[in-house]
């Protein structure tokens, strides 16, 4: 695996909701909302928890985690 560079500034807002469009677009995600207060609130299923996210440096890092295990998970197409 090749090693990416470290982010040399934290994530933005807009980088947070690009990502969360597509994870709720990819149906990743069910929900995945941003209050005035900053914070997201995201589900993963209708029915599940809500659970709340205190900024966009935990949404790029849910997405890298939902990346990570979709890419673990998929089978072999070599």
């Amino acid at each position: 695996m090749i090693a990416r560079p470290a982010r040399s500034s934290e994530p933005t807002v807009d980088e947070a909701s690009a990502w969360a469009h597509v994870l709720v677009r990819l149906r990743l995600l069910h929900a995945a909302v941003l209050t005035p207060t900053g914070q997201w609130l995201v589900q993963d299923k209708p029915d599940g928890p809500v659970h709340v996210l205190t900024g966009p440096a935990d949404v790029l890092a849910l997405a890298a985690t939902i990346q990570h295990h979709t890419r673990s998970t998929k089978p072999e197409s070599r």
